[in-house]
């Protein structure tokens, strides 16, 4: 299968998410913050950042990443005012829980890309962030403990056909010893499509595929995340589940 996407950069939206927002979607423990971790999409996101900031080892990979600093920021600015303006005529379709109101919303968003664009040609030089897309990673085989996607796999289900999500996915558990994927919804509001395909291929393929509840939730019925893993790694994360 031959996969296309456009990633121009007046195309894209830019809009990152920061360290403590990554942690409630993924329910990342200490343990979890210590290991090697991998995002996937991760954006402007300042998790990489403030993550490394705290002695961490990420590496981040996303197509906006061949794009300069200034480009991104000016982008992320054209950005902020569209998004803002469909989420105050939009309020309804957000829970504010996590998050107050959509002026807190715009100054934690502007917050973390903020962050992110202060660290980004430093983590360029490092290689923390890399121009990479999926379905394919330029890693070694589990060279990572855990690697995540936030709001890109199962959100774009209209744009990305469940045989996308399978070879991501897959890729993903190559090159890292757990997979965790947030949000499950699509942009709808519904449960993806793909997900009891792919929930049912990766149980085929030996692998533990579980459906967790989270303590995170913004867009209305985004609180789970999917988990995935091989029981034979013997993760300390698993050493309670029985087979």
């Amino acid at each position: 299968m031959s996969i296309t996407i456009d990633y121009q950069l007046k195309s894209i939206v830019p809009w990152g998410r920061n360290l403590e927002e990554y942690k409630s979607m993924f329910t990342l423990s200490q343990e979890n913050l210590n290991g090697k971790i991998l995002g996937c999409g991760d954006g402007p996101s300042s998790f990489n950042a403030e993550l490394t900031q705290m002695g961490g080892d990420i590496t981040s990979i996303d197509p906006i990443y061949e794009f300069s600093k200034e480009q991104l920021s000016i982008r992320i600015d054209e950005v902020a005012v569209e998004v803002m303006t469909m989420v105050r005529k939009n309020q309804s379709g957000f829970v504010w829980k996590n998050i107050a109101n959509p002026n807190e919303l715009k100054s934690i968003r502007m917050g973390a890309m903020s962050v992110f664009l202060k660290d980004y040609e430093q983590g360029l030089k490092e290689k923390r962030y890399i121009h990479e897309v999926l379905p394919r990673l330029p890693f070694k085989g589990k060279e990572f403990d855990l690697a995540l996607s936030s709001h890109f796999l199962f959100l774009y289900s209209e744009h990305l056909d469940c045989e996308f999500h399978l070879l991501a996915i897959e890729e993903m558990l190559r090159v890292a010893k757990e997979v965790r994927i947030f949000p499950l919804i699509t942009l709808e509001h519904n449960y993806s499509p793909h997900l009891s395909k792919i929930i049912k291929h990766l149980e085929s393929k030996g692998y533990v595929a579980e459906v967790v509840k989270t303590d995170y939730e913004f867009q209305q019925g985004a609180n789970e995340m999917l988990k995935v893993y091989d029981i034979s790694e013997n993760s300390l994360d698993h050493k309670d589940v029985s087979v």
